[in-house]
């Protein structure tokens, strides 16, 4: 499986490849829920690692000289989902890993979007603007609201 999911991407653009990570954010994330429900910590920190590991290249290969407002956006997304990630996976949360999946899963589907048109307008996110990721002080009813106690320290 590992070959052909290799060949598949060869040809991928960079949307397709970015869209793939996502996917495997989303993999990761249901794959936690599934340890947590079981009891499995190490698995759970495992698929949360994994997941974590996706979002720091993702938003390591941000261009933010070239990506603008967008790019800064992204990086804004990134680092909130990465905090919930965190929380999630500290406090065994099955909620906080469901919220990282629909959030992951809206953006993903900006960037179908963007394939399916890519000369045309790009549909918003229906349920959340990456606005939404500035915290609590601003959003304090948002489910992407980021617990600044998180700091920068993380272990999944």
């Amino acid at each position: 499986m590992f070959a052909y999911q290799t060949r598949a991407l060869e040809g991928a653009s960079g949307v397709e490849l970015t869209v793939a990570l996502y996917e495997g954010i989303i993999r990761f994330m249901y794959n936690a829920i599934e340890a947590a429900d079981r009891g499995d910590a190490g698995q759970r920190r495992y698929a949360v690692k994994r997941a974590m590991d996706i979002v720091i290249h993702l938003q390591a290969t941000l261009n933010m000289d070239i990506g603008g407002k967008p790019a800064e956006a992204l990086a804004e997304f990134y680092t909130a989902i990465f905090a919930l990630m965190l929380q999630g996976s500290q406090a065994n949360s099955r909620e906080k890993f469901e919220n990282v999946i629909t959030c992951v899963k809206n953006v993903r589907d900006a960037w179908l979007q963007a394939i399916r048109n890519p000369e045309g307008s790009v549909a918003r996110p229906q349920e959340h603007s990456t606005a939404d990721l500035q915290g609590e002080a601003r959003f304090p009813n948002s489910p992407y609201a980021v617990d600044s106690a998180v700091g920068s320290h993380w272990n999944a």
